[in-house]
């Protein structure tokens, strides 16, 4: 049952993939649960109380707690002190920080893999409370439901195939053992197995199966699709909003659109729309920069922070945001003024986002006049390389740039001549045929998220949506010395067919855009030009002009009609250094592969595990070999000449029984007198020995055995099975608990036959060592009958 267990929770956690990235998490996992089960293991085989068992399993909880995660805080490393406390703190604080501030799939951190591994040994002991002391073994399904919650709330894709079918075969492990080895039905059957358990068990999996499928149909919180894939549980109702933590992928997997904006603008380009800015980077995730104390009430008046130079393009756009719900206001760039907002709105003078705390982005309706810079290549390859009047946090990289990202964007802008060269050249390689849009494989690949270490996977597997060719340009711009940063919005929408009309302004067409447009887009500075967007996803959104037109002063030759991939020659081509370490801020490794360590380890718990139930599982398969063994009939259903061996068979049984609780047969005594001795004897810790029945038993199998013995016929009896069975039950209840646990894990019986079996071999040379001495002696008699006798 312990394992059981222990196969159920580890199949659930299986789910967790892709709400922690990548697999070493799993390891201490594997860790606290294995110590877990073998503690419950061993006080149920030691017959300890409920209540006993249950203190036991979270004092080995704390024990491997505080030895995986607070060693050296912890006395002899497992045992807690006041220093483990204060190291606990710690951990809980820092998995609360990464649950703030911190977007799926989150680094494998100290504190939230501490904290993900006391829940699930928590669950663990809960589950074997519900499945064995309370024999509710059915209702052991709620902790491993509480496991695929989590998954199920945060990841698109919900639990996963691989969490549902470990946590379902678990669970029907769970079931089956509760079915096959209960003592009752181990007692009347004398086998592991009533009749009908196994039709039962089907049933109950099938109807376990059929309610998982149906059930979230009806239950409001799961979206459309079938659980476990296609579905999530959203007990907070479908976000309309737009994450600024740049978490655009559930809104791009969302099977339908929500959050529906239209608008109306005299642009003569496909316009952007921009809800909010990301400017800070600390290695693990881009963030905005609110800039509190230095935003600006009103958005009625917006100036920008910097010069621009050269001629300016005006357009006006009226918005409808519908039943869009975010603080960040979505506006083409740059927005000179908005008119029409309800509630009170600041803006920040250095990205010139636009948000309010008070009140949200539903159902207003505005008007956005922006003045953004004509840019043009030969605008842009004229800028200056060396950007004034600019913050340093634009140009700012954490410590522990990958190696991979350096070569790349070195590589990649090697032939380039000025900062707009490198623009044009970073983003014709992430537009290369070599990298593939989806939205699937960062999930799959443990990558999903825009950190450091996220990049360098990225580079390396080649697949990824907006956010990771974003944060790639980004990055890869200030390695280069181009000031950089992250705008999130949606990407140019979809004609609706109608016509709005603007006063004073005249009629433009409308367009829609909804959670499938969400996109990301870097913006690099250029002196005189300000923020200047780019395109490096692969068919998303509309390549700038000016980064597809030719141009000869840029020391790269682009061709006009290029959209998703170059027709110019490619960059040279990038070879992905091996980097060492998994999850560490200096280096990342493109893809690691944890099957062969995981595989390592299972099997030698495997091993341990058979090492331990070695010696009980072959007395279970010898116990059940002879009790299970079918009478001989011939094709008309009558015993044939033969001998039958069942009553032999049984008596062997008894014999070794009797030996597994301390009263073994000797060769001199006859049956009946072993017989006597065994039901009376004082090895079983009570004065008479056995109850009645097991004493009616072991007299029906003595009188089985002579009969068969002596020749006398045959009489009706109940199944021998049945008997054994009783005469077992019998012996465990009266036997001393050291008894009982030899009994079962180190059974003297099974042993003996294990000490011969090895110890053939030794017999094997010591009787030919015999022979050989023997005849050395007898040549060494002959040898000195043929020497002359001396004198």
């Amino acid at each position: 049952m312990a394992g059981s267990i222990a196969v159920a929770v580890l199949g659930a956690a299986l789910s967790l993939n892709g709400v922690l990235r990548g697999w070493a998490w799993f390891m201490p996992l594997i860790t606290t649960v294995a110590v877990v089960s073998l503690t419950l293991a061993g006080l149920r085989a030691l017959r300890a109380q409920p209540m006993l068992a249950t203190l036991g399993s979270l004092a080995s909880l704390t024990g491997v707690l505080s030895f995986v995660f607070c060693r050296q805080d912890s006395l002899a490393g497992f045992i807690p002190t006041p220093g483990t406390l204060t190291a606990v703190g710690r951990l809980i604080k820092r998995a609360g920080e990464t649950v703030v501030s911190e977007s799926a799939p989150v680094a494998p951190n100290a504190g939230i893999v501490f904290v993900m591994c006391a829940c699930l040994g928590l669950l663990v002991i809960l589950v074997d409370a519900l499945a064995v002391p309370l024999a509710m073994p059915a209702a052991s399904g709620i902790g491993l439901i509480a496991i695929m919650v989590v998954p199920a709330t945060i990841k698109p894709q919900s639990v996963g195939m691989p969490g549902f079918l470990g946590a379902a075969v678990g669970y029907l492990l769970i079931l089956g053992c509760s079915h096959w080895f209960a003592p009752d039905a181990r007692l009347q059957s004398g086998t592991g197995r009533g009749s009908g358990q196994f039709r039962r068990s089907v049933v109950t999996g099938g109807l376990a199966l059929a309610l998982a499928m149906v059930v979230p149909l009806a239950i409001p919180g799961f979206e459309t699709g079938t659980f476990p894939q296609g579905s999530r549980l959203s007990p907070w109702g479908t976000s309309n909003g737009l994450n600024p933590m740049i978490t655009l992928g559930n809104s791009l997997r969302s099977p339908i659109g929500s959050g529906r904006i239209t608008y109306a603008t005299s642009s003569s380009t496909p316009l952007y729309l921009r809800s909010v800015t990301i400017d800070h980077f600390d290695g693990e995730t881009w963030a905005p920069d609110d800039r509190t104390a230095q935003r600006r009430t009103g958005a009625d008046r917006i100036e920008t922070g910097y010069s621009v130079q050269g001629d300016i393009v005006n357009a006006v756009t009226s918005v409808n945001a519908g039943l869009f719900t975010s603080p960040y206001l979505p506006a083409p760039f740059a927005p000179a003024s908005v008119n029409g907002l309800n509630g009170n709105w600041t803006w920040d003078p250095a990205t010139l986002s636009i948000m309010s705390t008070e009140t949200t982005t539903r159902a207003q309706r505005y008007v956005v006049f922006s003045a953004a810079p004509k840019v043009t290549a030969q605008a842009l390859a004229q800028a200056s390389p060396t950007p004034r009047g600019i913050s340093d946090d634009f140009l700012r990289i954490p410590n522990g740039l990958p190696e991979i990202v350096r070569q790349t964007a070195d590589s990649v802008t090697r032939p380039a001549g000025n900062n707009y060269a490198k623009a044009l050249a970073i983003q014709k390689y992430l537009r290369s045929g070599e990298f593939t849009y989806s939205l699937q494989a960062p999930v799959q690949n443990g990558y999903d998220g825009n950190g450091l270490s996220v990049l360098a996977d990225f580079l390396a597997v080649k697949s990824g949506y907006c956010v990771h060719f974003a944060s790639a340009m980004a990055v890869m711009a200030r390695a280069e010395g181009i000031p950089s940063r992250i705008a999130v919005g949606y990407a140019p929408g979809r004609l609706t067919g109608e016509s709005v009309a603007l006063v004073g302004q005249g009629s433009f067409p409308e367009y829609e855009v909804d959670a499938r447009d969400a996109h990301a887009w870097p913006e690099l500075y250029f002196e005189g030009l300000g923020w200047v967007p780019f395109e490096p996803t692969p068919s998303r959104g509309v390549v700038p002009e000016y980064a597809t037109e030719n141009s000869s002063t840029g020391n790269l030759s682009t061709n006009a009609d290029e959209k998703d991939v170059p027709t110019t020659a490619a960059p040279p081509a990038i070879t992905p250094v091996p980097l060492p370490g998994v999850d560490t801020p200096a280096t990342t490794t493109a893809s690691v592969n944890p099957y062969p360590a995981m595989a390592a380890i299972a099997a030698g718990v495997l091993l341990l595990i058979g090492f331990l139930w070695s010696p009980r599982l072959s007395r279970t398969m010898l116990r059940r070999r002879r009790l299970n063994r079918k009478p001989p009939v011939d094709a008309h259903g009558v015993p044939p000449g033969s001998v039958d061996e069942a009553p032999q068979l049984a008596w062997d049984e008894l014999q070794d029984l009797a030996t597994d609780y301390g009263v073994p047969s000797t060769p001199s005594e006859t049956p009946r007198h072993f017989s006597a001795r065994l039901r009376s004897s004082p090895a079983l810790g009570e004065v008479g020995g056995m109850d009645d029945a097991a004493h009616a038993a072991v007299a029906s199998l003595t009188s089985d055995f002579e009969r068969q013995r002596y020749g006398r016929p045959a009489e009706a009896a109940p199944p021998a099975a049945t008997r054994i069975a009783v005469v077992r039950e019998s012996l465990r209840n009266n036997s001393p608990w050291l008894v009982r646990f030899r009994a079962d894990w180190l059974p003297p019986s099974m042993m003996r036959r294990w000490v011969r079996a090895l110890g053939a071999p030794f017999r094997a040379v010591g009787a030919l060592g015999k022979w050989l001495g023997w005849a050395a002696a007898r040549w060494w008699r002959a040898l000195r009958g043929l020497l002359p006798e001396r004198r």
